[in-house]
Order: structure tokens, then sequence, then C-alpha cells
């Protein structure tokens, strides 16, 4: 079975080497969060070549790693265990958040929360500064001041590789840096963001919290697998519980799953697919999608809309400890390879990665649903719907008509924010006697 499951995944996985780049321009985190103080932020990273001779000597394989931002929740500080909440700020700041992974390194949680978008992303690295000892070192007592794996077990084989000398406390931290936290240390990142509600953040706490109470005793084990229950399970399922898509089931039998799992980069592109490319001008097509029409009926919310960017950030260039030529591979079809085709499309057209032609994109969009005539009795006739589904579809229509006109208004209030936030400051001289010069 394991040499069946072994050539099946060689004839899927692609093989070029990735480049953690893209056009345009997320913008200014501050200003992004000021728009979007709720948001989900799920990065595909790659794989990771630690150099010989400082410390666990780890490599991980080209397909990656999966984690997730969530910018508005914190850490439940009264808890010595992985719980989060809705943080207390009115609204919500740039740094305001926690990152989140899932690693088979847990016996007894699902995933871990690091504070902070920089020191999750960046670990204690300044501007400028690269990859020494010393900055990985710092990251981790950091990481240890934090509690980031306070009340986290490892499973036991783990600490097989723990080096001569170092304590279990030390190692689960050694282990933990570079996939847990600190993640541009050793790993080149795809990014796609997700603007999403209060409610909706809450229903993602709800979950995480559920998913970690389940081993917290210890009485059940968290075994993680690349098919059944991977890192990717966990990240598209926290944004099933915002309401983008349905849940991905796990522990499938292993034949199933070997066909349909998801990987991190796949899943960077899909997301960025479904907060971007639905049918937002064609109600009847939207009604359809059962996950799509459920966002709207129970949460007043469509997937697709204004702020759900692509975003790319290299690793440390400049590294003691880490090997830079890391990949990050897609598991595609051999013949069709639309992965690929799907990921060449996102770097060609910047309304995926700059914000302002995101905002512009969804702007006209609005604008020309809101100039639309066609009443829902139009599309009924047209596309066809059983009629058992005309009474639902009415309901539908007047949600989305006025989900469009109010999505139309913020919309152009975000472009007006961002163009008044990057407008370029034009400075005058001036004569001593204070008279403007020529």
């Amino acid at each position: 079975m394991r040499c069946i499951l072994a050539a099946v995944l060689s004839l899927l996985a692609g093989c070029e080497n990735a480049r953690f780049n893209l056009p345009g321009a997320p913008g200014d985190p501050a200003l992004y969060a000021s728009i979007f103080p709720y948001y989900i932020e799920v990065c595909a990273v790659s794989g990771m070549k630690k150099k010989p001779g400082f410390g666990f000597e780890y490599r991980g394989g080209p397909g990656g790693h999966a984690v997730a931002y969530l910018n508005g929740v914190c850490r439940d500080p009264k808890q010595s265990y992985p719980t989060v909440q809705l943080c207390d700020d009115s609204e919500p700041s740039a740094d305001s958040g926690v990152g989140l992974s899932s690693n088979g390194h847990f016996s007894n949680a699902v995933w871990v929360a690091t504070p902070g978008r920089d020191f999750f992303f960046n670990g204690v690295l300044r501007p400028g500064e690269g990859v020494t000892l010393d900055s990985y070192r710092r990251t981790q007592v950091r990481a240890q001041q934090l509690g980031i794996l306070d009340g986290v077990k490892f499973h036991k084989e783990v600490f097989d590789d723990m080096p001569a000398g170092m304590t279990r406390h030390d190692f689960m931290y050694e282990a933990s840096v570079a996939s847990d936290y600190g993640i541009s240390l050793g790993r080149g990142r795809f990014c796609a963001r997700l603007p999403v509600d209060q409610g909706q953040m809450q229903r993602v706490v709800t979950y995480l919290n559920a998913q970690n109470a389940q081993y917290r005793d210890g009485k059940r084990e968290f075994e993680m697998t690349v098919l059944g229950d991977n890192c990717s399970h966990f990240t598209h399922n926290v944004l099933a519980a915002a309401g983008l898509w349905n849940e991905w089931p796990i522990d499938r039998f292993v034949l199933i799953s070997a066909f349909s799992f998801p990987v991190p980069k796949n899943e960077f592109v899909n997301q960025i697919r479904r907060s971007n490319d639905l049918p937002l001008d064609d109600p009847v097509a939207l009604f359809r999608d059962a996950a799509t029409r459920q966002a709207l009926q129970r949460g007043d919310w469509l997937p697709d809309g204004p702020g759900a960017i692509a975003t790319a950030t290299p690793m440390q260039e400049n590294n003691e400890i880490y090997d830079t030529d890391v990949n990050l591979i897609f598991y595609d079809s051999p013949i069709p390879g639309s992965f690929r085709r799907y990921f060449d499309h996102i770097v060609a057209d910047r309304r995926y990665t700059d914000l302002t032609d995101n905002l512009r994109h969804f702007a006209a969009i609005y604008a020309r649903v809101d100039a639309d005539p066609r009443p829902p009795e139009w599309w009924l006739v047209h596309e066809g719907l059983p009629t058992r589904d005309i009474p639902s579809f009415m309901a539908f229509d007047r949600s989305y008509r006025a989900y469009i006109d109010r999505m139309n208004r913020r919309t152009n209030l975000a472009l007006m924010a961002v163009r008044q936030a990057t407008r370029p400051v034009v400075l005058t001289a001036r004569d001593p006697g204070g008279r403007q010069a020529d």
C-alpha cells in the first residue's frame, strides 16, 4: 500500500522551484487592518532545509507546511494551554492577532498559537537583520517567554532525535522554530487573506477551541497523517468555520484520501479563486452553490469580496542556519496541470495581489449589479430553477441585492481610504521670508 501511495504522489507532484514573489502591493499592514480589522491569512510555506551543526537537524519535504494568522484573535491569558478568544481591543490593530500552526509533533493539541503577526512570521529579526546563531537563539528565548508551548506535549518518539545535552523543554522550542513560529527564518511563503466580520471570527474561535479540547487531557492523542489529517486539512477547515467553503473530511479511507487531500500550495490557489472568482453578477449561480447560499442566508456574507488578496514573502536570504534554495510544489494532474495554470493567472492579474486594483475590481462589479435592471423573475425564467426552489431563491435574491448595495458603499469608502493614505505628499520650497519660491 505504501508503494502504491508513493507512486501516486510522485505522479501528482510538480517539480519546479518556487520563487516567492508576486506583482502588486498588498499595502501597509496598519492600513489593511484599519479597513479589514478581522481577517484570516492562510499561508502555504516552503519546505525547510536546516544546515547541519545547529541543534535539531530537520529538512522537510517540498510539499511544505500550512499555517494561519487571525487578526483580531488573541490567546486567552487565563489558560496555560493553547486557547484563543477575540481580542479585547474594540478595533484590532495590525499586530492584534495570533499565528496558528498544526504540527505532527503534538500529542495533546491540534494547534498552538503565537501572539503577534510580526513575531509569528519574523521572530525577533529586525528589518534588514539576517538569521544568525544569535538571532536564531533569541527567537527561541522569546518564544519560551511567550509560553507558546505551555501545556503542550510532544509524541515520545519525537525526542528520539533530541541532541545530547539538550532538555526536553528546550528541544520542543528548537523543533518548532520556523514551523510553529518565526516562519521566515527558514521558509518562504505564499499567503491568501480573507476579510471576515466579528461574528465569523467568533465562529472560528469556537471551532479552534473545540478542536484542541478533545485532546487536552491526554486521554486521546492527536495523530497527524499526510493523507488523512494534515496541516492543510486544519487550515482548510478554519476557513470552512468562517463560511468560505465546506469542511474537508478527515481520516477517510486511504485510497480515497490519496486522490483527494489538501496540500498547501494547492489550497493557496483554491482560496484565492474562491474568494475572488465567484460569479457575483449571477444570483442563480450563487444560489446553486450550497456553501455560498448558506453563507449569505446565515451570515449575510459572500465568500467572494474585496480585500481577498495574495501575498508572497521569501525566506531570509542572509542565513547562517537554513539553506535558502527552498521549494514548494503543487500536487496536480500531470496532463492538465490546472493548479499551475491557475497560479500563473494569479501572478498575471494584479487584482489578485494589489489592494487598490482589488478594490477597483469589486467596486466595478457591485456598480454593474446595482445598475442591472433584470428582476429575480427574469433569472427564474432564463435559468430554469425547479419550482420547489422558487420561494428560497426569491428570499435569497432579496438578501443578495441588499448585500451588493451595502458592499458597493463599503468598497468605495475603502478605496477612498487607500487613495488618501497612499497619496504622495507634495513639498513646496519657500524663501526665508515665508513666500513660496518659483
